[in-house]
């Protein structure tokens, strides 16, 4: 009987229109809206990725070896199994330019096809030529980044190694290219056969070989997987078909997607602030009413249901408006988002994200309203105060407050269950419950020092009528300390933590890092590599090291991603390297290097950080695959590895007759002055065309690219957060409005000037700005520093020029917001506002 009461009091008060709940329905609408939003183009990446699966992946399945090419065995199941196989191969070298004025070079990724290449999907060239006429006869395309720096145009000559190349077209898009990962250079796209004779594929040399397999309609993919990881589970072949086409691009994409969606719910926090004031605001509207109604009888449940039933509907409004907005903008402005992605996507309206986006919504909306709703029982029938619901600051009954908890626990449940990642999101919650506590606090301290301020400002009216209304009972400090505080957290955080990323890789490296990465040293070459070096004053240190690499594949006979998990060290092949006697500067931290000589059974040294997050000891036996073939050895020590100075590093090493027999090649790290690093790319690339020279800058300028993005995606997501915070500012300006046209009329009243008036109200939306944005400076910091610390593992500075411009952002917010809402109490007649109050 009663929800049917209380059904249709809430019908009539709908009848009245949104007014007070216009900032209401904007806070939630855009809450959801983002979420949805980055939802729907995550998804719709996903479906992309899985429609031209085969397209990105060359074919509907792929199967790669490390340093050396498919054995009979292998491909004798390749081709029973495929209708079609095409070989490639993929590694790094210089394109070299010869010019009267003298030799250019330019990194490139190249890839080494046959007649058969590509499998599934299409080149595009320009000139529109077909791909077998623009490779014949020693032709080549390559990227239009890498031909525009070297000047390049069709019909140009250009050296891989020692065989030359013509330039026949540029090439714009092939289908394969998302499944390479990060790479270091634009890439060229010649015959595998045609780089017989450039010494780049000798035995040893860093090349990956990939089978691309056209396979018979309804091949069971699961199957094929399983039964080549069987059959050749310790012959380092790895398999990927166009279930995973995108490979590290589409789990790229869910670990940003994830993340942004975490950071929408920072700005539903915020705007759940915004929707609490609000329902808080129309219930203080509601009191004589409410308390009319108990004087006529009608219980607490009939109260509450009438008042549940209202906000409830407006909050479907609310979040139905957001669905409309988060699932049909990626919709319409499709065309532009897929023009700047690098891989495929297929933007509809999905289900998935728009459910995910309601449940966030309803969740936030329910515990946000709950506690405001559960104070109508505290107002009672005799009580006819205009104030009474405001000034009851007693906590709701223990069925709400559990309520509000077991809501919470859903909320944070559902965001690990949706975004797949338990530690970010408990860290995210936290840092918003941890930012939502310190700044009601902080709000609290705001109103208790300018109360002590006050004293110290006669003489300064304005100011002294600014601290008065900061520190007034029941005024604006909490609502603008709250949401303008915490929107201004997150993009603080996200600042420090992009500033510290940029630190770590720029600031830094010059003192550190090396100037040149040599690879594919040949071990014929390596004496007259040093040599050259040696003799060179600008030089000051050079490190060398044999290297090959392996398979972890088992380790106490056990399958390695058994014992290990995820680590990363388990996933694909890994760096190897073998030494003799203990190399100058390596630290041994628990056990013993083997005796300069060895040549007993093999013995390993193993990372020491990279041990511990495996869970291995000392006595431990791992077996490593290497090109094809099983080494196990004894893990006798752990050393310190550091991964920071962007130097030479292995997580593993062996005693050199272990490996000394495998074929392998040699790399280096040159540390040079700047200004002869140009001479030294020229002497030694001319003496040893194969080598390939990495500049560390110039890698590093592409990772810190890499971030840029990633962290001005995240800037978009914080600053939706700022945004749903600055119209909460406005709600609560506007809420706030009749009591500064009433506080404007006792002040004219009492002979101040308009002027006056003004300076006041801007002094105290400037100075709660300034207490929102210091407040946020120190948990953004705090916030930043943990994420860098803990999580980042970097070194953490305070960026003072991001923390100087949040400060001024807050000011600049709260005096927007004030100001707009301060004309019309001006513009108010004394007497009329005076008269109305009787």
């Amino acid at each position: 009987m009663s929800l049917r009461i209380a059904s249709r009091f809430a019908m009539r008060e709908l009848r009245g229109g949104l007014r007070g709940f216009r900032v209401f329905l904007a806070c939630l609408a855009l809450g959801v809206a983002a979420i949805a939003a980055v939802g729907t183009v995550r998804t719709g990446i996903a479906e992309g990725l899985k429609r031209d699966g085969a397209a990105l992946l060359g074919g509907d399945a792929e199967v790669e070896f490390t340093y050396r090419f498919a054995r009979k065995a292998e491909l004798d199941w390749l081709n029973s199994i495929a209708d079609r196989i095409s070989e490639t191969v993929d590694f790094r070298s210089m394109v070299v330019v010869g010019r009267d004025s003298g030799t250019e070079r330019g990194l490139t990724q190249i890839r080494a096809v046959d007649d058969a290449y590509p499998l599934i999907g299409a080149v595009s060239l320009s000139p529109d030529i077909p791909l077998s006429a623009a490779l014949a006869d020693f032709g080549g395309v390559m990227e239009r980044v890498l031909a525009d720096r070297l000047a390049l145009s069709p019909g140009d000559t250009f050296r891989l190694g020692e065989q030359a190349f013509t330039l026949r077209a540029v090439l714009d898009r092939y289908p394969d290219n998302a499944a390479g990962g990060f790479g270091l250079g634009p890439r060229t796209i010649v015959l595998t056969e045609a780089l017989e004779n450039s010494g780049l594929l000798a035995e040893g040399t860093l090349f990956s070989t990939q089978y691309r397999l056209d396979l018979p309609p309804g091949a069971d993919l699961q199957a094929l997987e399983t039964a080549a990881e069987t059959q050749f589970r310790d012959s380092g072949l790895r398999w990927r078909d166009s279930r995973r086409g995108a490979g590290g691009a589409e789990r790229f994409v869910d670990r940003i997607g994830a993340f942004l969606i975490l950071v929408g719910l920072s700005g539903l926090a915020v705007g759940g602030v915004g929707v609490s004031a609000a329902v808080r605001a129309y219930l203080a509207g509601k009191t004589s009413i409410i308390a009319t109604l108990k004087t006529l009888g009608a219980t607490r449940a009939t109260i509450f249901q009438t008042y549940f039933i209202q906000i409830g509907v407006l909050s479907l409004v609310g979040i139905a408006i957001g669905l409309v907005l988060g699932g049909g903008l990626p919709v319409l402005f499709a065309p532009l988002i897929e023009a700047r992605l690098p891989i495929p996507a297929a933007f509809a309206i999905y289900p998935g994200p728009l459910i995910e986006a309601a449940i966030y919504g309803i969740l936030a909306a329910l515990i946000f309203t709950l506690w405001p709703l559960a104070k109508t029982e505290d107002i009672r029938a005799a009580t006819l105060f205009r104030d009474a619901f405001g000034g009851s600051h007693s906590l709701p009954g223990r069925r709400y407050l559990v309520t509000i908890a077991a809501l919470l626990i859903t909320l944070v449940s559902a965001a690990i269950l949706f975004s797949g990642t338990v530690f970010l999101t408990l860290w995210t919650a936290g840092g918003i419950a941890g930012a939502l506590v310190l700044l009601v606090f902080a709000a609290l301290f705001v109103r208790w020092t300018v109360r002590l301020l006050r004293k110290p400002a006669r003489g300064y009216p304005a100011l002294r009528l600014a601290l008065g209304a900061i520190g007034a009972r029941g005024g604006e400090a909490t609502s603008v300390v709250l949401s303008l505080g915490l929107g201004l957290t997150v993009l603080a955080a996200v600042g420090q933590i992009d500033g510290n990323l940029r630190n770590s890789f720029a600031s830094d490296l010059p003192e550190v890092a090396p100037s040149y990465f040599f690879v594919d040293i040949q071990p014929d070459q390596i004496d007259g590599f040093r040599e050259r070096l040696d003799t060179d004053r600008a030089v000051s240190r050079v490190d060398t090291a044999p290297m090959l690499r392996g398979i972890i594949t088992r380790i106490n006979d056990r399958p390695a991603t058994e014992v290990a998990g995820g680590h990363w060290v388990v996933r694909g092949d890994r760096g190897i390297t073998y030494a003799d006697a203990q190399p100058s500067g390596t630290e041994v931290t628990k056990g013993a290097w083997w005796p300069e000589g060895y040549d007993g059974p093999p013995q390993i040294s193993f990372a020491e950080e990279e041990a511990l997050e495996m869970g291995l000891q000392l006595g431990d036996t791992m077996t490593i695959n290497v090109l094809g073939r099983d080494i196990t050895g004894e893990i006798t020590s752990f050393r310190n590895v550091s991964w920071e100075d962007a130097g030479i590093g292995f997580v593993l090493a062996m005693n050199q007759a272990a490996l000394a027999g495998a074929p392998h090649s040699w790399i280096a790290t040159v540390y040079a002055e700047q200004e002869a690093e140009a001479a030294i790319l020229r002497d030694l690339a001319t003496a040893y065309p194969n080598i390939t020279a990495i500049r560390i800058r110039d890698a590093i300028d592409q990772v810190i690219e890499l971030v840029s993005g990633i962290s001005a995606a995240t800037r978009y997501g914080a600053l939706i957060t700022l945004v749903t915070g600055f119209l909460v500012l406005i709600g609560a300006a506007a809420a706030g409005e009749q009591a500064r046209t009433f506080e404007s009329a006792i002040l004219k009243t009492l002979g101040a000037t308009r002027g006056r008036i003004m300076a006041s109200f801007a002094l105290r939306a400037a100075l709660l700005g300034l207490a929102a944005g210091i407040v946020a400076l120190g948990a953004g910091i705090l916030g930043g520093w943990a994420v860098a610390t803990y999580i980042m593992e970097t070194d953490y500075m305070i960026i003072w020029s991001n923390a100087l411009g949040i400060i001024g952002g807050g000011v600049l917010a709260s005096l927007l917001a004030g100001l707009a809402f301060a004309w019309r109490p001006l513009a108010a007649r004394p007497a009329q506002v005076l008269r109305a109050r009787e």
